[in-house]
């Protein structure tokens, strides 16, 4: 037996389609700061795999965070700080950039604000990673919070007025 499908339904899932499709544009620097997020990860285990066994760590003795961090070179551990930190604020960029996808509010000032995000993530880890000037860091870091912030704002002004 087939089973039919609504009109209601598909009618709804074309519009699903047409919305992503304008708001495609938006999914690149998601995917961009997913694959830098990729990047950091390799780089991680990388650097980290060899400097535990460089130091004789038992990787059983490591199963709490920050045991070992005394054992292995700042260096190491500045890389793996920054793939964590990949994990934290950006989580709201890609909750936000869905959400204007399927809310038809990613325009193109909303892409840009999201290419300048993804900029900024990108140098911020790799200043983490190498040099670690913690307060170019934290500039870096508190701009690209600043732009998040404008394109929720956006989308608020939009809904709302």
């Amino acid at each position: 037996m087939e089973m039919e499908i609504e009109p209601v339904v598909v009618e709804q899932s074309a519009t699903l389609l047409e919305m992503i499709g304008a708001g495609s544009d938006m999914l690149l620097p998601v995917f961009a700061l997913i694959s830098w997020t990729l990047v950091m990860f390799l780089w991680m285990y990388a650097t980290r795999i060899p400097a535990m066994q460089k130091a004789g760590i038992d990787p059983q003795k490591a199963k709490h965070p920050g045991t070992y961090a005394d054992a292995i070179p700042s260096s190491v551990r500045q890389v793996a700080d920054n793939y964590n930190h990949l994990h934290e604020s950006p989580t709201i960029f890609y909750a936000l950039a869905f959400y204007l996808v399927l809310s038809g509010g990613a325009d193109s000032v909303a892409v840009y604000l999201a290419w300048g995000y993804v900029a900024l993530r990108v140098i911020h880890s790799l200043l983490q990673a190498t040099v670690n000037l913690v307060l170019l860091r934290f500039m870096l870091f508190s701009v690209s919070v600043i732009l998040m912030i404008v394109m929720a704002v956006r989308e608020g002004l939009r809904l709302f007025l």
